[in-house]
Parts: C-alpha cells; sequence; structure tokens
C-alpha cells in the first residue's frame, strides 16, 4: 500500500509503505494510481510530488510470485499481462500530473519499478545501495510498448539504452548519474531525502501553473504520449 501527505510548502509525499519489495500487484498498483489522481484533484499552483518508500527496496517490479500463483500457466499469463495493464494508468497519470515530480529512489527499482521511477521529472538514489535493472533479458519476457516509448523518451544515448535494455545492465548510482538516467546519487537514506525535499522546494518555489507545465511535459515527448492515449493541448499564439 501506500499514505499520501502534503506538507506545508505544496509537496505531496507519496509514501511506498512497509518494508518488503514493494512488488507491483493490483492492489499496490490501484493504491498508487488512487493517490496520484487525488493529489492532482488537490494541486494548486506550485504543487510538487516526491514519490519515495520505505525499507531497502524502491520497486522490485511486477510481483511474479502473485501472478505465478495461479493455477495455470496461462492464467499465470493473463495475471501477468493484467498488471502491464493496470500500470500503464500510473504511467499516464505521472506524465500528465499537473506538477513537477521526483523520485526519491532509496534502493533497487527493478524492471516496472525502475519504469515507476522513470515516469518521474527527476530521479535521485542512494550512492550505497540499489540498483536499476531492467530484468526482462534475463528472465525471458519482452518489453510492452509503453516500457520502451519511456525509456526512448527519457534516455537520449543509444548505448545506455543497449546496455539497460538488451544486456541487463544493473546500474548504481554514481554510474547512473554518468550515464545521464538520475540527477543525483547520495550517500545515505537521509542525505537522499533532504536533496528530494530541497529540490521540491525549489520547485514548489517558482509558482508554476500545473496545467501549463504537464502540457509542456506532454509535448516533449509525443511518442510516449501517442502510445499512453494522452491528447497534447496545442493553445493558440496570444
Amino acid at each position: 500500500m501506500c499514505t499520501l501527505e502534503k506538507t506545508g510548502t505544496n509537496i505531496f509525499i507519496l509514501t511506498l509503505t512497509g518494508a518488503d519489495e514493494h512488488r507491483l500487484n493490483p492492489t499496490l498498483i490501484d493504491s498508487i494510481l488512487s493517490a496520484l489522481r487525488q493529489a492532482k484533484s488537490q494541486a494548486t499552483k506550485g504543487s510538487v510530488l516526491i514519490t519515495r518508500s520505505r525499507g531497502k527496496f524502491f520497486s522490485n517490479g511486477f510481483d511474479l510470485a502473485w501472478a505465478q500463483a495461479a493455477s495455470s500457466k496461462p492464467k499465470a499469463t493473463e495475471r501477468l499481462h493484467h498488471m502491464v495493464e493496470l500500470l500503464k494508468p500510473v504511467v499516464a497519470e505521472l506524465i500528465s500530473l499537473p506538477m513537477p515530480t521526483i523520485a526519491a529512489v532509496n534502493g533497487h527499482a527493478a524492471a516496472a519499478g525502475l519504469i515507476l521511477a522513470l515516469s518521474h521529472d527527476y530521479i535521485h538514489m542512494k550512492r550505497d545501495r540499489g540498483v536499476l535493472y531492467m530484468s526482462e533479458v534475463d528472465i525471458g519476457l519482452p518489453f510492452p510498448d509503453y516500457f520502451t516509448a519511456l525509456f526512448r523518451a527519457k534516455v537520449g544515448s543509444p548505448s545506455v539504452l543497449r546496455d539497460v535494455l538488451l544486456r541487463g545492465a544493473k546500474v548504481k548510482g554514481d554510474e547512473a548519474v554518468r550515464r545521464g538516467i538520475v540527477e543525483a546519487a547520495h550517500d545515505n537514506e537521509e542525505r537522499l531525502s533532504e536533496a528530494t525535499m530541497r529540490l521540491g522546494e525549489q520547485l514548489a518555489s517558482r509558482k508554476w501553473l500545473g496545467e501549463i507545465y504537464k502540457e509542456i511535459r506532454k509535448s516533449l515527448y509525443p511518442e510516449l504520449c501517442g502510445v499512453l492515449g494522452l491528447d497534447h493541448l496545442i493553445i493558440a499564439k496570444l
């Protein structure tokens, strides 16, 4: 599950609760989507969202154990496809959220967990724990179309795309900064929290109009928005 709080500086804090791997099963995905929609409904000028998690993991991807607990292989595949479809509106909600978004990655962000992080405008992570990892090539699963569209939108280097998606590279904090996947890496959780809050307060102080911010964001990623079914509002010249 997750919680949503709002600070006095207009920052929404979405926290994946508990101390497990934060595997993305239907219950957790629905909880995240509900929190994002609540933040959107309460957004005002200058709002910001920070997503974080408790424990040793940011998110270790889809809940494959839940899928495999089905009564047959076809039903397990059906459950996996169900989770893929459920996560797509979460990505769409983050790409169209009317405020800047920051992911505070305190541990492993793997597969769908990395997709969740990458859907934010900014990613900060810990230097000493956790990796970014797309496991699909190693476990024999294809990428959903919106996964690859998101990577193409957010990662500009062909060699990084190759290494992460085709080699299953496990990328730690400093390397993730060098490769342009994340903004910064921090020594411990306290510094990670301080840095993301500081960035959130800086962004909130700009008092941007959320509706304009989200339309500019969407205009940066036309292929991704097409895959997600997001319309782009074209505003006539004044």
